[in-house]
């Protein structure tokens, strides 16, 4: 069984490679770039396989030096990405107040519990609000607008502000 072969296996299973330990020098630039609604393209052609888009997004990080990188134990390649690597399509809240928990799902199936460690983050650069939830150390999801919008519906005032909370975190969205 050769390697992707694992990795897809792995992945099937829930279970992400150890990416973070894997520090091969960079190998250069691949043609691969994940667009701003978060569709996969390797050399101008959407990857329609969504298998290949999850062992990809499986094995991508982000550094401070490269940018986007997709890793392995022996290889380290650039890609681009337009804004942020996923997108949020999907949400769930359970309990209400303070109490909440907030949960999220990615256009490639991971699950990510908003927490003081997978913060829901609102950047105001552009004309309006673009929300984002932390996946990964360096990797974020861009809230598709109907999650945002149901979002936006559990929205509380606390301390002047208006937002949400979860896992006994309050998290701005103005």
């Amino acid at each position: 069984m050769d390697s992707v072969e694992r990795m897809l296996e792995q992945i099937g299973t829930g279970k992400r490679p150890p990416v973070d330990s894997w520090n091969p020098p960079l190998s250069g630039r691949i043609d691969i770039r994940i667009d701003a609604g978060g569709k996969w393209f390797h050399e101008g052609a959407e990857i329609g396989r969504f298998e290949l888009v999850k062992l990809f997004a499986s094995i991508l990080r982000h550094e401070s030096e490269n940018g986007f990188v997709l890793v392995t134990p022996v290889e380290k390649w650039q890609i681009e990405v337009e804004d942020a690597p996923f997108i949020a399509v999907a949400m769930a809240a359970r309990s209400q107040g303070d109490a909440e928990e907030l949960r999220f799902v990615t256009n490639v199936g991971e699950e990510v519990l908003v927490d003081a460690e997978h913060q829901l983050l609102v950047s105001n650069a552009a004309a309006s609000p673009r929300p984002y939830i932390q996946v990964r150390p360096g990797l974020t999801a861009k809230l598709s607008r109907p999650v945002y919008y149901q979002l936006v519906g559990l929205a509380v005032p606390h301390q002047g502000r208006t937002g949400v909370w979860s896992c006994g975190s309050f998290f701005a969205l103005d």
